[in-house]
């Protein structure tokens, strides 16, 4: 089917290829890949930019192809399909009384898009969710399948791809079994105890999240997510809501998931909000951006000196921690990390305007870019910020050499070729 009218889950990108493939077998996706000149895997629409897309070329949906899941008790692993979404797998692994090790925010992502783009739930001894993966199953540009597992040469290279090596079609992650998570939210914390105190506050509980509108002497919420009986939970300053909260002033709450320090399962707890409800699409645009957390304070006060600027464009701003890990394009790679989040109304030549001045802003921290989400850099700044930079370039030079899985999005930001 040609995708011209489709969009992606925000709305504010309109897919330029020419038509989706869904493949059900790993041979008729084989041949898909080997039969066009341009090929993308598709994932779940959750990119906010052209990340996904193809021009002109074809794009592949994954949520039909038929690949085994398998749990690998002895191992603590599973294989999972790439398509598949967090939430489901996470219900299957409850089922069986396991667990991942953390989820994002939304439940409703794709493993192999997740994974992909470094993307990360919070905790300051949590990695990305990518860091979980022990194996990758993937077709290349040569119609080849290709298992790569942890600790061979190309793994750290392979896991946050982008996209740009191949379409992965299973994805191994690290099991354990399934534990008990309670979640509390703090509301109007003092800013001035927010700045100084940021990192001992992102190290409280499991995971943490502070939540801010830019706008206020004081910091909306804080989110502390932590196994039941954790006494060390504090507020910093902040009340204990006796409501349930979203983090976006004004909105249900019933999306959102069970607060008010009652326990539940991890997957019912670690993201924020529930996998039965599809959550509100075309209405918002997101950034972020990762520094090392020894800048995190300095950071926040950098990001605080635009409040006028971006209070009038924000939802929200969301402030995680994320620990250290060794994939090559990895937001965290080599240095544990602290993550500001920016969800945007719906206002993208307003926001690039301000981006501009807020990433030449944080460029002293070294800010690096969420890949999925809205940046104004281009290979040029952001080559710098990635030791293994050049190693990411000649490994995925080697697997597709004729560039069937570069697109206008690796052109500029991988290559720095775009016109």
């Amino acid at each position: 089917m040609r995708v011209t009218a489709e969009r992606n889950w925000a709305g504010n990108h309109v897919f330029t290829a020419d038509r989706v493939e869904r493949p059900t077998t790993v041979e008729e996706l084989r041949g898909i890949v080997t039969g066009n000149p341009r090929v993308r895997a598709l994932g779940s629409r959750h990119s906010f930019n052209d990340l996904a897309d193809s021009a002109g070329g074809v794009l592949i949906e994954l949520g039909e192809l038929d690949v085994p899941l398998d749990i690998d008790r002895d191992a603590s692993i599973v294989w999972a399909p790439a398509g598949m979404r967090y939430g489901d797998l996470a219900s299957t692994l409850q089922a069986e009384g396991l667990a991942l090790h953390n989820l994002a925010s939304l439940p409703h992502i794709s493993l192999a898009g997740t994974v992909a783009t470094g993307t990360h739930g919070s905790g300051i001894r949590n990695g990305s969710l990518a860091t979980a993966v022990a194996g990758l199953e993937l077709v290349t540009a040569a119609g080849e399948v290709l298992v790569l597992r942890r600790g061979d040469a190309d793994f750290d290279g392979a896991v946050v791809s982008l996209g740009a090596l191949g379409i992965v079609t299973r994805v191994a992650l690290d099991v354990q079994p399934t534990f008990q998570i309670e979640q509390r939210v703090f509301v109007d914390l003092p800013m001035d105890v927010v700045e100084t105190r940021l990192l001992e506050i992102l190290g409280v509980g499991y995971s943490t999240s502070l939540f801010t509108r830019w706008s206020e002497p004081t910091i909306d919420q804080l989110w502390v997510k932590s196994e039941p009986g954790d006494d060390s939970v504090q507020g910093f300053g902040g009340t204990p809501s006796a409501v349930a909260m979203h983090p976006i002033a004004g909105v249900d709450a019933r999306f959102t998931t069970d607060q008010l320090q009652s326990p539940g399962p991890w997957l019912d707890r670690l993201p924020h909000f529930k996998l039965e409800f599809t959550p509100s699409a075309g209405e918002e645009i997101q950034s972020e951006f990762f520094v090392d957390a020894s800048d995190g304070p300095a950071a926040f006060a950098v990001v605080k000196g635009f409040a006028d600027r971006i209070a009038p464009l924000l939802f929200v701003c969301e402030i995680r921690a994320i620990a250290a890990d060794d994939l090559w394009l990895s937001g965290a790679y080599g240095r544990p990390t602290v993550a500001f989040h920016f969800t945007w109304q719906s206002r993208e030549d307003e926001v690039r305007e301000v981006l501009v001045d807020l990433e030449a802003a944080l460029a002293e921290f070294g800010a690096r870019p969420h890949w999925g989400k809205v940046f104004t850099a281009g290979a040029e700044q952001i080559r710098p910020l990635y030791p293994r930079f050049d190693a990411f370039l000649e490994l995925r030079d080697r697997l597709d050499p004729e560039g069937r899985f570069r697109n206008d999005y690796t052109d500029r930001v991988i290559d720095g070729t775009a016109s």
